[in-house]
């Protein structure tokens, strides 16, 4: 066609001299035949004369010429084209204009409505990759679902716009941090690679496309399973191209990136070889002065690096130094692959360092990490890895050297990371997590900043993720341990207001962000006219935000992040107005002072640097107890109580009493004694505590330590224990009365014959044991087997102010907010308890088996069933530790009633605390001791 050219040009001087009506047909013929000329011989004088061409063709098409489709559509491709070429923007915002027309001429039902959709929305993509305008962006995810919507399922190119749409959701997740973009990007690579089997001419691209969104997912999720699954696709990517295809040089480089990656993951040395091997083959594949030589220098440069660390000899390090110099000196300033090359030369002259100590190296390093930091301004996602970089090896250096100028430079790199604007990634708490390292090694004056810093990050980092076991999982390895790090460096400092602050910041994360949308307003509300505009704004929004948390739809997060930032323009616009200046704001202490209005609240923190007691008091400072326990110490002692209370009932009672005995023993002697010893100078005997455990603390039983011998006391003989997970739930079950207090409804719900579970035969008479004792002084309300459905329950949770709960408590370690209540049809989840509505909640009595029981891995997120009845509303709540016997559990459940009910007529949750202690009081010589401690009081 590019031969056709002159053809065309003789057609048109022809047609132009006997005026011809073929004329706008040939304008078009010699038009396409010069962008094709163009796409073989890359002359851009080609394309624009195609493009003048083409819009005289179209000036002679009017409105309702049945050609101007093709007309409009022709001038957009050329259009297109060149914006590729050229970058010029008013090239592309033509292009949108033409594509927005031609879609304007495609109404429901045109043959080519999927294919106009989805050019607009290419067209969209590219000017927000150009100008950041995300909503731009988000259009074009609309047109793309719109697009496959109407395409039926054989459609040609459903696989190009299953893979167009998942570019996308990738490049709004890199741009907005979203983890659903991502999953969502993967979910769609993955529906187009199943359209193109074996043969089909997509296929190659579609494993390719697929391998990269997994790639970038592996970096925030770090899940071995999609590591080896990039690696596989690959492989299958490769074997598509044999020896002289075009796709073989890239595809080489890919499979040898991958398994590099996966050496870095699982230390396999055949990963390792064979991809230095892959990587020298593409690297021959690459001469001198092709475009993608340099990213693939680098890639080599990496592996022998890799190498050297495993097999220490040194001309595999040397070798990687002349391969990262010589990509550094193919990539000029604003070259895309500057900044990994500067890195890459950079790491390595640290390894030679290390063997040689000679100084020009670690010199070098730090002028290299300078110059990438300056491809990285502020604003830029991998500013602040930039930022760390030199930061660490400024500190390196300083080692070695002892220039304090060089930690001086370091640590006013890492105060740069407090400005970091939003959205946060991974590389941002990351780079905070070396600050506090850095900053507490060496006990530099900038650590609380540090610690402040991160715990910042960390809140924006979860405020736009829905509850869900995926998103838990990520909160848990970006939050480790850094609350509590925290807490113990301010006891170590002095700083006890701090440590209760941030402890309280970075535990319970994902709660705190579902209580944000559940704020009382009173205050805001009547404050002013604009305070009640804004509450009213603020409702439907948190109520709108609760709502998509709730659905399951595949526009779900777009729904978020969009309520999100206008969630975040209320709040801001509501800290404006006097005296709201800290509203919705890390609480200060003096707010969280306020757990302690009905007795003092006891912190026991667990951290590597040290395990201490902060007990609060409603009126005075923190009060210290340092603890003489190491967390490695508590974590064994929570490891042999976790094995015992596993067997319960299963073994020897006698021998268990006797472990369990010597296990609460250690935990009186080591931990609460000592705490016990500070508050019988602040309260009276008989008064109510508040145990407010961190870490492994979480998952011992401290309300049941004791002595246990003749003539002393066990805690409970001095105090009546309750649990929070954190103070600020406390303070929203204190301050969360029902606005209607002449309603009391109480409903029991008792399941003994589960969907697949095992029988429990004294639920009917447990459920009677409540009646008997309910009915006479509140409206009463039972469910028992067929109507204890899922349904029922969610019916019951959303109507009743108290609840008593007799099943099956099914916890969930590895997805612990699938953690449920057997029903008759199935499972009741903590996401049903978190979707229920519920009206002026008080009390909630879980009869079931391990239900303050969560991930015990990241114990401090409180991922189980009773947290979630306390964070849903529930001021008080009853639990249990570990399994409860289902014949005794009737017993304990009668006496509590029993001690429940008073003379007055009317309920009250706050008892609830003292009735359960007086209850095992009752039952202490009848009982197992196991039985006699399991269940335990959270709230109020």
């Amino acid at each position: 066609m590019a031969d056709d050219v002159e053809l065309w040009r003789a057609a048109l001087q022809q047609c132009l001299h006997v005026h011809s009506h073929q004329l706008p047909i040939i304008l078009e013929h010699l038009a396409t035949s010069l962008v094709y000329r163009f796409q073989q011989r890359g002359v851009l004088s080609d394309l624009d004369e195609a493009i003048n061409l083409h819009r005289a063709a179209l000036a002679r098409h009017a409105a309702g010429d049945p050609h101007r489709f093709t007309s409009l559509n022709d001038l957009a491709n050329a259009l297109h084209l060149r914006f590729q070429q050229r970058g010029v923007l008013d090239d592309l915002d033509e292009t949108i204009e033409l594509r927005r027309a031609v879609l304007a001429l495609c109404q429901p039902g045109h043959s080519n409505r999927p294919m106009s959709l989805s050019n607009l929305a290419s067209c969209l993509h590219d000017r927000c990759v150009q100008l950041d305008v995300l909503s731009d962006l988000d259009k074009a995810i609309e047109l793309y679902r719109a697009a496959l919507e109407i395409c039926l399922p054989g459609y040609h190119l459903r696989p190009e716009l299953l893979n167009n749409l998942a570019d996308s959701h990738l490049h709004r997740f890199q741009r907005g941090g979203v983890l659903f973009d991502l999953d969502e990007a993967v979910r769609l690579n993955r529906a187009a690679l199943a359209l193109c089997p074996l043969g089909h001419p997509h296929r190659f691209g579609s494993l390719s496309i697929l391998a990269n969104s997994l790639t970038v997912r592996s970096h925030e999720r770090r899940a071995l399973s999609d590591i080896d699954e990039i690696v596989s696709l690959h492989r299958a990517a490769l074997t598509l191209c044999p020896i002289g295809h075009s796709h073989r040089l890239m595809t080489l480089n890919n499979l040898g990136v991958s398994l590099g990656h996966r050496f870095e993951y699982r230390g396999v040395l055949s990963d390792l070889e064979e991809a230095i091997e892959l990587h020298r083959d593409a690297l021959v594949l690459c001469p001198p002065g092709h475009p993608l030589r340099p990213g693939f220098l680098y890639n080599l440069a990496n592996r022998l690096g890799d190498k050297f660390q495993q097999s220490n000899v040194l001309s595999d390090l040397d070798e990687a130094i002349d391969h990262s110099r010589a990509a550094l000196a193919l990539c000029p300033v604003g070259h895309r692959d500057r900044c990994a090359s500067l890195c890459s030369l950079a790491s390595s002259l640290r390894v030679r360092f290390q063997q040689r100590k000679i100084l020009s190296d670690i010199d070098e390093e730090i002028e290299l990490r300078r110059c990438a930091l300056v491809s990285c301004p502020p604003g830029h996602f991998q500013r602040s890895m930039s930022l760390e970089n030199l930061a660490l090896s400024l500190e390196y250096r300083f080692k070695w050297q002892g220039q304090s100028s060089d930690l001086d430079e370091a640590f006013s790199l890492y105060s740069q990371l407090s400005q970091q604007s939003l959205p946060v990634f991974r590389l941002d708490i990351c780079a905070a997590k070396s600050w506090i390292t850095s900053a507490v090694q060496a006990n530099h004056g900038s650590a609380l900043v540090a610690y402040q810093t991160m715990l910042k990050f960390l809140d924006h980092y979860v405020a736009i993720l829905a509850p869900s076991s995926n998103h838990f999982d990520v909160v848990k390895e970006v939050t480790s341990s850094i609350a509590m790090d925290a807490f113990s460096f301010c006891v170590r400092h002095g700083a006890l207001r701090d440590a209760v602050e941030l402890v309280e910041q970075g535990r319970a994360v994902l709660w705190t962000q579902l209580a944000r949308l559940r704020t009382p307003l009173d205050e805001l509300s009547t404050s002013s006219v604009t305070g009640g505009a804004l509450a009213e704004e603020f409702k439907k929004l948190s109520l709108s935000l609760r709502n998509v948390f709730d659905s399951s739809t595949e526009d779900q997060f777009l729904q978020i992040r969009q309520l999100t930032s206008q969630w975040n323009d209320v709040v801001s616009r509501i800290r404006q107005l006097p005296d709201f200046s800290r509203f919705l704001l890390p609480p200060l202490f003096s707010d969280l002072q306020k757990a302690a209005e009905c007795g003092p609240v006891i912190i026991v923190n667990g951290s590597k640097y040290s395990c201490d007691v902060l007990i609060i008091t409603r009126d005075q400072d923190p009060i210290l107890i340092p603890l003489d326990i190491s967390l490695l110490e508590v974590s064994e002692l929570s490891s042999e109580f976790q094995s015992l209370t596993r067997r319960v009932g299963s073994s020897d009672h006698q021998l268990e009493s006797h472990k369990m005995v010597g296990i609460l023993r250690k935990i009186w002697a080591r931990i609460v004694s000592p705490v016990v010893q500070v508050l019988r100078k602040l309260i009276d005997p008989g008064s109510r505590i508040w145990w407010c455990p961190t870490a492994e603390f979480t998952l011992l039983p401290l309300h049941a330590a004791g002595p246990y011998e003749k003539r002393r006391h066990n805690l409970s003989h001095f105090y009546v224990s309750s649990y929070t997970s954190t103070l600020a739930a406390l303070i929203r079950a204190r301050h969360h009365v029902s606005q209607d207090a002449s309603i009391q409804h109480f409903v029991a719900v008792g399941q003994g014959h589960p969907d697949g579970g095992k029988e429990l035969r004294h639920v009917a008479a447990e459920l009677d044991t409540v009646a008997e004792r309910m009915a006479p002084v509140v409206s009463f309300t039972s469910l028992t087997d067929s109507d204890a459905t899922v349904q029922g329950a969610s019916d019951a949770f959303s109507r009743a102010q108290w609840l008593h709960l007799a099943c099956h408590g099914i916890p969930n370690r590895k997805q612990p907010f699938e953690s449920s209540f057997a029903m008759r049809d199935g499972p009741f989840t903590i996401m049903d308890i978190i979707r229920s509505r519920l009206q002026n909640p008080e009390f909630a009595f879980l009869s079931a088996c391990h239900t303050t029981v969560g991930d015990e891995s990241s114990p401090d997120e409180a991922i189980h069933l009773a947290a979630a009845m306390q964070f849903s509303g529930f001021r008080s709540v009853i639990g249990s530790m570990w399994s409860v016997d289902d014949e005794v559990v009737h017993q304990v459940v009668t006496a509590f009633y029993d001690n429940l009910v008073d003379g007055s007529g009317r309920l009250d949750c706050r008892r609830a605390a003292v009735a359960l202690h007086n209850a095992v009081k009752t039952l202490r010589k009848k009982i197992p001791l196991e039985q006699q401690i399991v269940f335990v009081h959270i709230g109020v």
